[in-house]
């Protein structure tokens, strides 16, 4: 079992980083390519600020349905006065700032109001989503080293893994009869951490990141300004709590007076009765991988969707085909194409698609979301690495407020993805090297009237036939461009020879 404590003590610190092995001259050529290319964007964004005091500043101004689920319709006023109750029910159960608090139940407006609770105590939030089997579950909360579960409902498989890990379960309707925690929101620097989140692991036991305040906060108002969301708009809730875009899915209305409206499996699972939630509901703002895209576009009802404003693209690549089907269909929805790792508090490109984009072989992802810093390198055979010009192919590497502080109680995974920042002008000094092949496409490419970045692949996909190094990943590209031809897979074997 992992020692329970402050998750900080188990974060290896920013010298323990390995350093990227990148000589001053092309460290000076980075930092020149990434600005003339646009792969730096910097805006003032008020980091200082938490979503539970945004909650609590509308409920006494004007408040407003804060949240729907299908059960239950939680103005701000219910939502703050929830989340302090439960904040109560905590600290009675020895929780304190900088500790790990596991979350677990299906989404609801229970799971949001006790993120708000972490967030007010300081404490970290991991969730463990209700269809985990337990060993799951054990290993999750076990390696965060969480001492309480709180669950909005009775899962079995969730208790299980709790009590296999140690871990105390807390029924957030514990808190019911409770006064509500009295104290302000507790934060004593922008590098909080703020969550930790489990990835799946090569070596088959799933691996935390742990995300500051700073990265959570930058990407919520990253989603806002590229989006010119507003406090008319509803967002649809509809990820796994174990996946990244749960986050700013639950917490983005949250800033400005908007509404989140929880989705379950059920309704959003089947792409009909989804379309009809999204219009009896008045969502605006839905987020889905390029997979359900495609069903719902197969079978949209005419006149559905119409009060869609943006469809968020995001967990796999999306087909160029696919993007075009969706703006012949739905000319009034802007399609999003969003990319980014979890470590790096979710997506860190964001690009609008258009019609000049879909001669592409493969669409853009874009360019950096706001206070985020975009390199694309290629190692050499000494193992030293060069900045990339436009037109050339290289491995993604991001820096700025983004980067999270890597993963909880594992220093050799951390040292694998997590280096000091070589180029002297990252806020957090560290950088997060992805894994994935890009090219940084110049202006004019695809219609667009600056450079953006075209997605690859991983980089461990690149293979070399006859000397001459190749992209599995366009080839499978090319062959998704037949029009009969709907997925590929493109693999290399060797055969002897003689």
């Amino acid at each position: 079992m992992n020692a329970r404590g402050p998750a900080v003590d188990r974060l290896l610190p920013l010298a323990g980083l390995p350093a990227l092995d990148v000589s001053a001259a092309q460290a000076r050529r980075a930092r020149e390519l990434t600005v003339r290319h646009g792969m730096v964007r910097e805006e003032s964004v008020d980091l200082a600020d938490s979503v539970i005091a945004r909650v609590e500043r509308f409920a006494a101004e004007r408040d407003r349905p804060a949240v729907t689920d299908g059960a239950r319709v939680l103005s701000y006023a219910e939502l703050a006065g929830e989340a302090r109750r439960l904040a109560a029910l905590l600290e009675g159960e020895g929780v304190a700032p900088g500790t790990v608090v596991g979350v677990g139940g299906p989404r609801s407006a229970t799971v949001i109001a006790a993120f708000l609770a972490i967030e007010l105590i300081g404490a970290l939030y991991v969730p463990a989503d209700e269809t985990w089997p337990a060993g799951r579950v054990r290993d999750v909360l076990d390696q965060a080293g969480a001492s309480v579960l709180v669950m909005a409902d009775d899962a079995g498989a969730l208790a299980e893994g709790a009590a296999a890990a140690g871990c105390r379960v807390v029924r957030a309707a514990a808190a019911d009869g409770l006064g509500p925690w009295a104290g302000e929101p507790r934060l004593d620097t922008l590098d909080q951490p703020r969550y930790v989140l489990f990835t799946s692991g090569s070596t088959g036991r799933p691996k935390g990141a742990v995300v500051e305040h700073q990265g959570m906060v930058n990407h919520l108002w990253a989603k806002i300004l590229d989006m010119g969301l507003t406090g008319a708009d509803v967002v649809a809730f509809t990820a796994p709590l174990g996946f990244d875009i749960s986050i700013w899915q639950m917490l983005c209305p949250l800033l400005l007076g908007g509404r989140v409206d929880v989705i379950g499996d059920e309704v959003g699972h089947d792409p009909v009765a989804f379309a009809q939630a999204v219009d009896e509901q008045g969502i605006t703002i839905v987020e889905l991988v390029p997979t359900m895209v495609r069903h719902l576009l197969d079978d949209l009802v005419p006149g559905s969707l119409r009060g869609l404003r943006w469809m968020i693209a995001t967990g796999e690549e999306l087909p160029a085909e696919l993007s075009r089907r969706w703006l012949d269909a739905m000319p009034h929805a802007r399609l999003l194409n969003a990319y980014g790792p979890t470590e790096c508090s979710d997506d860190v490109t964001h690009h609008t698609v258009t019609a000049g984009d879909l001669d592409l072989l493969r669409l853009p992802i874009g360019t950096p979301v706001v206070n985020t810093r975009l390199y694309v390198l290629r190692e050499e055979d000494d193992g030293t690495w060069t900045a990339c010009d436009a037109g050339e192919t290289g491995e993604l590497f991001v820096g700025g407020v983004v980067v999270g502080r890597g993963y909880l109680g594992n220093d050799e995974r951390t040292r694998e993805a997590f280096y000091r920042d070589p180029f002297g002008d990252s806020p957090t000094g560290r950088l997060y090297r992805t894994g994935d092949a890009v090219r940084l496409l110049p202006a004019g490419a695809g219609g667009e009237d600056r450079p953006t970045l075209q997605y690859l692949g991983r980089v461990d996909r690149q293979v070399k036939i006859a000397g001459v190094r190749m992209e599995l990943g366009e080839i499978e590209a090319v062959l998704q461009r037949h029009p009969s031809v709907g997925a590929a897979a493109v693999v290399v074997h060797e055969y002897p020879t003689g």
